[in-house]
C-alpha cells in the first residue's frame, strides 16, 4: 500500500487500530477500524442503486458487459485537509490514507455520486453521437414524464409499487404442481413478490418443506408428496398476491426503521418508515441459520441479525439514520464493544459504516411481526 501510492506516513493526532479478517482462501483482509471517526463524521445521504434491480435488469439481454473497477475506493482521493482523519497504527509506525478507504461511513455516497456524475456525462456523449450520425430513437420504446410505468415485473406509480397486473395472472393461471421442478418454479415466480407478502415463509412452509425432503431423501424429481396443507399453501399465494398492497417507495430524507428478530433456525428483518403519522412497511426479508450460526449464543444471532439485515438493505440504509428494533436487550454492546477481534468484532465495524441512531428493546410479544417472519424463513435450497 506504501509502495502503490495509496498511504503515506503520518504525524496525525488520530489514531484507528487495525483488524485482520481471514479469507476463505486463508489470506489475512486489512481492516482499519474507524467507529470513533464515523462516529464524529456529519454523514452524507445519497441514494443508492438497488441491487436487485440492476440484477434483474439483465433478464432480456442477450449481450452483457461488466466492468470493475480495482480497488475502487481507492482510487478515489481525499482531500488533503482530511487525511490525517484517516491514520492508523501498525507495526512499523503511524500512517494516514491517500485515497478513500473502504471503511469510511461516507465512502460508498461519495463512490455512488462519482459514478452517477459518470454515468450523466455518458449519456450525453450517447445523444450527441446519436445526433451526429443521424440515429434516431423508438418513441414507443422510450419512457418520459409517465404516470405510471411497468418496470422489472412491477408497476410503479405515484402511490408506490405493487407487482405487474399481468405478471400476477400468469400466477394465477400456473396449474397445481405435480413435481419438483413445478414447485420450485412456482415458488420462484411468488418469491419475486414475496417482499409484497406479509408472512411469505409461513404460508409457503408446506411447498418449501417438499424441497427440503426431497434434498434429504435425493427422490426423483417427478416425485412429490402431494397434501392438503401444499394445496392451501399454493392457493393462500396465488390469492395473497392478487391482494398485494403497495408498498412505499423509500424516503431518504426520513429516517428508517429495522425491525430485526433471530430464532433457534432463521432471521428476519422489516424495514418500515414513518412520517405523516402513517407507517410504511418497504419489504420484508428472511433467510436460515447455517449449521454453524445455529451454534452461535442467542446474543450472537441477535447480533449476526442486524450485521445481516444491514448487509441485505444496504442500499436503502446507506448515510440515512437508522432505528434498530430487536427482542434483545444486550444489542447496544455490539455497537459499543472494545473487543477487536473476532467476529463480533468484524460485525461490529462493518456496522460502523451505517448511522444506527439507536437499538431498543422490543419484547418478543410486541415484535410479532418480525418474530414470525424469522421463524419460517426461505432456506437457503431455494433458487432465489
Amino acid at each position: 500500500m506504501l509502495e502503490a501510492g495509496q498511504i503515506a506516513p503520518s504525524r496525525s493526532p488520530w489514531a484507528s487500530p487495525i483488524v485482520l479478517s481471514p479469507q476463505k482462501d486463508g489470506s489475512l483482509r486489512f481492516c482499519v477500524d474507524y467507529r470513533k471517526l464515523n462516529a464524529s463524521t456529519i454523514r452524507t445521504a445519497y441514494p443508492m442503486p438497488r441491487v436487485d434491480d440492476t440484477l434483474n435488469s439483465l433478464r432480456e439481454a442477450k449481450y452483457i458487459s461488466t466492468l470493475d473497477l480495482r480497488s475502487g475506493y481507492w482510487q478515489v482521493e481525499i482531500d488533503p485537509d482530511s487525511r490525517d482523519k484517516t491514520a492508523f497504527i501498525a507495526h512499523r509506525g503511524l500512517y494516514e490514507f491517500l485515497v478513500m478507504p473502504f471503511e469510511l461511513s461516507n465512502a460508498p455516497a461519495t463512490f455512488q455520486r462519482l459514478m452517477d456524475i459518470q454515468h450523466v456525462h455518458d449519456l450525453s456523449i450517447v445523444f450527441d453521437r446519436l445526433t451526429n450520425t443521424g440515429l434516431t430513437l423508438k418513441a414507443s420504446k422510450c419512457d418520459f414524464c409517465r404516470r405510471e410505468l411497468k418496470y422489472l415485473g412491477h408497476l410503479i406509480t405515484a402511490d408506490g409499487i405493487k407487482p405487474d397486473p399481468g405478471l400476477v395472472a400468469s400466477v394465477q393461471l400456473f396449474p397445481q404442481p405435480t413435481k419438483i421442478k413445478d414447485i420450485q418454479s412456482f415458488l420462484g415466480l411468488t418469491g419475486y413478490y414475496r417482499k409484497f407478502i406479509k408472512d411469505y415463509a409461513k404460508i409457503a412452509e408446506p411447498l418449501i418443506s417438499q424441497l427440503r425432503s426431497h434434498q434429504k431423501s435425493n427422490r426423483a424429481m417427478n416425485h412429490i408428496e402431494w397434501s392438503d396443507k401444499c394445496t392451501k399453501a399454493f392457493d393462500e399465494l396465488k390469492t395473497a398476491l392478487t391482494q398485494a398492497p403497495i408498498l412505499q417507495t423509500p424516503n431518504f430524507n426520513e429516517a428508517f426503521i429495522l425491525e430485526i428478530d433471530a430464532c433457534d433456525y432463521g432471521l428476519g428483518a422489516i424495514l418500515i418508515q414513518e412520517y405523516d403519522n402513517q407507517q410504511f412497511v418497504i419489504a420484508y426479508a428472511s433467510r436460515t441459520q447455517t449449521a454453524a450460526e445455529r451454534n452461535y449464543f442467542p446474543t450472537e444471532k441477535e447480533a449476526l441479525a442486524i450485521y445481516w439485515a444491514t448487509k441485505h438493505f444496504r442500499p436503502y440504509l446507506e448515510g440515512t439514520m437508522i432505528y434498530m428494533r430487536s427482542n434483545c436487550r444486550a444489542l447496544q454492546w455490539l455497537l459499543d464493544t472494545k473487543d477487536s477481534s473476532g467476529r463480533l468484532a468484524r460485525w461490529a465495524i462493518s456496522l460502523s459504516a451505517f448511522n444506527i441512531v439507536d437499538i431498543k428493546y422490543k419484547p418478543g410479544k410486541i415484535n410479532t411481526n418480525c418474530d414470525t417472519v424469522s421463524r419460517y424463513p426461505l432456506p437457503h435450497i431455494l433458487p432465489f
